[in-house]
């Protein structure tokens, strides 16, 4: 777990379970412990690990508060873990809300008014605060102080509360969303890329190695190549596969062992999952290929269109799988040859969804 120096203050008025992801208190626990505490031990994004650690480092040394922080990128590349770096690296108190859980100016204002000297504050989604609780945002971050309106009408008045020197670290996987004003008040922005498979396979041997599990290179290579570049992922496949070994062979993850374990939870060589195999297979032998509307797609795989934008088709784009285009989504000749089937001659199939948009 993290280390008792590190207070993690969560806000009492944040939902724990929106603010780390959606995660079961067993998935947040098993998480924790395998989070590195410092920027040493995190493994990957060497470019933001250097430029992080330059700046906190010339804080620390001038005893200064660091400039706010915001991290941006797809779920669970590490933008929680980096938060919690930073505060242990300085030394502060870290305190976890989320930008569903503030809707109101007067929930920022709460959390704020609690605020420490030199504090860390993390906001996980922040673009999806409220326009009044940015806006307070906005002078908190800028001015160290706020506008606290008492009462209504004529009659109210604005009474300023100043606040100690604090960090706020923002996190987003949709950094376009976030007002420019906002935007702007953060003195470092750091862009989190995919990992490559040697770096999750680096992933996989710390988090086998501290789990006391016994696995083999060809066995850790096999999980980190299906994890999507993701190291949440890589996490994920691995406590899987370790309840298939314990289970089902001597308790050792070899590449046999790991392979077995994947093709039972529906994880193919290149990490697609049932929802990712299903929406190519739709697209290319119910639509020929397409172009076809999200709507559409996701109708057809039993799923909201939501999930298939959010979950599958960022994968399957970055993959080559799938294009989107002005009249739909088409499946690339890469994705018929990935399902075993024949690549249309002379490009897509002359289906088309009237309903069809990118």
């Amino acid at each position: 777990m993290m280390d008792d120096d590190l207070d993690l203050d969560i806000d009492p008025g944040t939902d724990p379970v929106t603010t780390w992801g959606g995660a079961t208190p067993e998935e947040r626990a098993f998480e924790a412990a395998l989070r590195p505490r410092t920027l040493d031990e995190l493994i990957g994004q060497e470019r933001v690990r250097e430029q992080l650690s330059l700046m906190l480092e010339a804080a620390v040394a001038r005893g200064r508060t660091p400039d706010h922080v915001l991290m941006s990128g797809p779920p669970g590349l590490g933008k929680t873990t980096i938060a919690m770096i930073i505060a242990h690296q300085l030394g502060a108190p870290l305190r976890i809300t989320s930008g569903p859980a503030i809707q109101h100016a007067g929930d920022l204002a709460a959390i704020l008014s609690s605020i420490n000297e030199h504090d860390v504050l993390f906001i996980d989604e922040i673009h999806r605060m409220s326009r009044p609780a940015e806006e307070l945002l906005y002078m908190a971050m800028e001015d160290f102080r706020v506008d606290v309106i008492v009462g209504k009408g004529p009659g109210a008045t604005a009474i300023p509360l100043e606040i100690p020197p604090f960090t706020v670290v923002g996190a987003t996987t949709r950094a376009g969303l976030l007002p420019s004003p906002l935007r702007d008040r953060f003195g470092f922005t750091a862009q989190l890329d995919y990992y490559a498979t040697d770096e999750l396979h680096r992933i996989v041997d710390r988090s086998s190695g501290l789990l006391d599990l016994d696995v083999t290179a060809e066995g850790g290579r096999e999980i980190a190549s299906r994890s999507r570049g993701t190291p949440r992922i890589a996490n994920r496949l691995l406590r899987r596969v370790r309840d298939f070994a314990e289970v089902r062979a001597d308790g050792t993850v070899d590449e046999t062992v790991a392979r077995a374990a994947l093709t039972l939870y529906e994880v193919d060589d290149l990490g697609l999952d049932r929802l990712d195999r299903a929406v190519l297979s739709a697209l290319c032998e119910s639509f020929g290929g397409g172009p076809v509307g999200v709507a559409t797609l996701a109708v057809a795989v039993g799923e909201e269109r939501e999930t298939v934008e959010e979950l599958a088709e960022p994968f399957l784009v970055r993959l080559g799988f799938l294009a989107r285009t002005p009249r739909g989504r088409v499946a690339t000749p890469p994705a018929w040859r990935h399902l075993g089937l024949a690549v249309p001659s002379g490009g897509q199939l002359p289906f088309d969804d009237p309903d069809a948009e990118a």
